[in-house]
Parts: C-alpha cells; sequence; structure tokens
C-alpha cells in the first residue's frame, strides 16, 4: 500500500513539473545561438607613404574627427604648388587666348574696313598694337607661373638629394642612383634658372610691343592686303575663338586637378569617421602605406544589437515589436530588455561560401535558423560593458 502511495506521489509530481514547464515555455521562445553585434568600421589609407605618427593603440576611446595616423605630406604638399603653378600657368594662356579673340574680331573689322580706306586699317593696326602689350603682358604672368612650377621642381630634387644621400651613406642605394638624382637636381634648378630668364625676356617683350605700336600709329595700310586680310577674316575669328575655348577648358582640368592635390594632401591626415574604441591596429610608424591597405577597425559600442539564430519552427507566432530578454553570459547571467527589430529574409545557410544545393537529390531535411535582430532598450549599459561578439541567450515573448 506504501509503495503505491509513493508512486501516485511520484507521478503526480512529475506531472506537476511538465505541466509548469509547458506553461512557462507556450508563451515565448529561446535559442542560446545568438551573439551581440555591433558596427565595425574599418579604416584604411586613401593615399600611400611612410607613417609620420600613430596617434592611437588598441582599446583606446576615440572620438569622431580624430587623427588616427599621419601620413608623410611632403610629396603631396608639392604637388598641391605644382598644380597652382599649372592652374596659374592655364589662366594666363586662357587670358591671352580670350584677349585675341576681340584682336581677331577688330582685325576683322579692319579687313573689311581696309578696302575702303586706309584710315581706318590703320586705327584697327594702333588697336591690335594695344592689344598686343596685353597679350605680352599676359605672357609675363605665364612666364611667372612656369617659372613657380620649375623652382617648385628643383626644391623637390633638391630634397630627394638630401634624403638619398642619407641612404647612400648607409649603403641602402647604390652611389649611381644618388649621382642621378644630384644630376636630376641640377637639371631641375638650371630648368628653374632657364624660366627665370623666360620671364625677364617676355617682360622686355612688352617694350617691343610698345615700340610696335609707335609704328603703327605712323604706318598706312595697303589696300590690297586689307582686302585679302578681309576675305580670310572671319575663318580666323573662328579658330581664335576655338583656341579661347579650349584655353578655359585647360583652366578647368586644371582646377580639377588641384582639388585633387588637395585633397590628397588632405588625406595623409586619417581621421575617425565616428567615436569608438580602436581595435586591430595594424600600422607603426615608419611603416610604408599603400592605399587601400587596412590600418585598423573602430568599434561602436554607443549603437550595439543582438543577432538570435531561431530556428524555422520557432517563428510562428514571431513578429518585430515583440518584447524579449537577453541574458548576456560575460555578465553573470545580468538581464536586458528589447524587442524585435526585424527578421532576416534569408537563412543563415542561403548566406554561407557553400550554400547547400537541395538539385542533386541528396536532399536531408535539417532544421534551419533565421536571424532575427533585436534591439535592446537604451540606458540599460550605460559603461559600455556589451561587446560585439558576445554569447548571449535571448528570450522573446510571442504572447
Amino acid at each position: 500500500m506504501r509503495k503505491r502511495v509513493m508512486a501516485a506521489i511520484a507521478a503526480v509530481v512529475v506531472l506537476a513539473v511538465v505541466l509548469v514547464f509547458w506553461l512557462r515555455s507556450r508563451g515565448h521562445e529561446a535559442t542560446d545561438d545568438a551573439q551581440v553585434d555591433g558596427r565595425i568600421t574599418q579604416i584604411a589609407a586613401k593615399v600611400g607613404g611612410p607613417v609620420l605618427k600613430v596617434n592611437v593603440d588598441n582599446n583606446n576611446a576615440i572620438g569622431a574627427g580624430t587623427v588616427l595616423v599621419q601620413i608623410d605630406p611632403r610629396d603631396y604638399e608639392v604637388a598641391v604648388e605644382k598644380a597652382k603653378a599649372e592652374l596659374a600657368d592655364a589662366q594666363a594662356n586662357a587670358a591671352a587666348a580670350t584677349t585675341n579673340v576681340p584682336i581677331s574680331r577688330i582685325e576683322t573689322t579692319a579687313g573689311v574696313n581696309t578696302a575702303s580706306g586706309g584710315v581706318q586699317q590703320a586705327e584697327a593696326g594702333v588697336t591690335g598694337a594695344e592689344r598686343e602689350i596685353q597679350v605680352a603682358q599676359a605672357n609675363v604672368v605665364s612666364a611667372q607661373a612656369r617659372q613657380r612650377e620649375k623652382e617648385a621642381a628643383a626644391t623637390k630634387a633638391a630634397r630627394d638629394v638630401e634624403r638619398f644621400r642619407g641612404l647612400v651613406q648607409k649603403d641602402e642605394i647604390s652611389q649611381q642612383q644618388f649621382d642621378a638624382a644630384v644630376a636630376a637636381a641640377d637639371a631641375a634648378r638650371a630648368s628653374a634658372d632657364a624660366a627665370k630668364s623666360e620671364v625677364i625676356a617676355a617682360q622686355g617683350s612688352i617694350t617691343v610691343a610698345e615700340q610696335r605700336a609707335q609704328q603703327m600709329r605712323g604706318a598706312a595700310a595697303q589696300a590690297r592686303a586689307g582686302l585679302a586680310t578681309a576675305q580670310t577674316a572671319p575663318q580666323q575669328l573662328q579658330v581664335t575663338q576655338a583656341r579661347a575655348a579650349a584655353a578655359q577648358a585647360r583652366v578647368a582640368q586644371a582646377q580639377a586637378a588641384l582639388k585633387q592635390a588637395q585633397l590628397n594632401l588632405e588625406y595623409t591626415a586619417i581621421k575617425a569617421p565616428g567615436a569608438g574604441i580602436v581595435s586591430r591596429k595594424a600600422v607603426e610608424p615608419g611603416q610604408i602605406v599603400q592605399p587601400g591597405q587596412p590600418l585598423m577597425a573602430i568599434v561602436d559600442l554607443e549603437k550595439i544589437w543582438i543577432t538570435a539564430n531561431f530556428k524555422e519552427t520557432q517563428l510562428k507566432s514571431m513578429r518585430p515589436g515583440q518584447k524579449a530578454t537577453v541574458e548576456v553570459d560575460a555578465l553573470g547571467g545580468r538581464e536586458f530588455e528589447g524587442h524585435i527589430d526585424s527578421i532576416a529574409a534569408a537563412t543563415g545557410a542561403k548566406f554561407s561560401l557553400l550554400p547547400p544545393e537541395n538539385a542533386t537529390g541528396n536532399f536531408v531535411k535539417v532544421v534551419q535558423r533565421i536571424p532575427v535582430k533585436i534591439y535592446l532598450e537604451a540606458g540599460q549599459d550605460p559603461d559600455h560593458r556589451l561587446r560585439p561578439g558576445m554569447s548571449v541567450t535571448p528570450t522573446v515573448y510571442v504572447r
């Protein structure tokens, strides 16, 4: 009799345990296949060169705009100066070409008027000579721009010589390479001196243009020459206008090259796109980096979420917006409150390196898992103890 009573009691206890388990599990779904996720931004170099300074280390907290790595900017500074000189040269050439357009118009009118009178032709010649003075002045500006360009090239070559001087003393480069650099520097300096001479010559051309203007004031145009000029003047005007348009296009091209050079100079200071924690730093001072080379990663701990891989059999009643709790293993089982943000559009297997192919006829039914994105309610982790990759156990309340 006693054994029967004990068996009955045991059966009641088992039924009670089963009933409690069923009541607790019927209104929620849980999984231990879940982890903390977050935004991890890979930082890479946009330009190449030797690294002068690395301002951060692994696990450092940084703010948006912090200079992480400084690449040697000297070559890019020279490129900016060269681009500025080329822009000045293009602008000077455009000014000269634009000035030639009204000159051609005037010469066209003068050529037509020459057929009816030498006086009008002479007046047009005077006006043309005065325009030549403007052209000569523009040529001076162009020559000065070329001088600055050559001097910038000479400065760069001189810097190369100084840099190679230390390398040849350490036998890191050959004497031939060093001599070639010295020769290049001398050639660049000679080119700069020649450009300076061109400036002086261009300035002298202004005087010549002024003398020509004086001569044209006393000259009389020939009627036949004026008539021949008048017959070809419209075509010459079109050519001059085309040259002026091409000169303006070269100005726009030089402006674009200057903007690119300035951007490259800015890229030598690699800045953080946002706040976060530095991780996986792979750069040191003195290292030569290449464009696109990964340098470090920034983990944003302000914007984290939970990726829970629920079985497809658990998704029947699961919807975005439903309440959820998240138990974190690393924090001794501490629970966080959250809600479902979204459910993935495909199973995790579809995004794997080798997705399953069931068309071969060897299909074996396997319960698939679908990622569910859970956002935590704000203000629960002020110390940012949750880190991407931590294992968690989320529970979603579907009723």
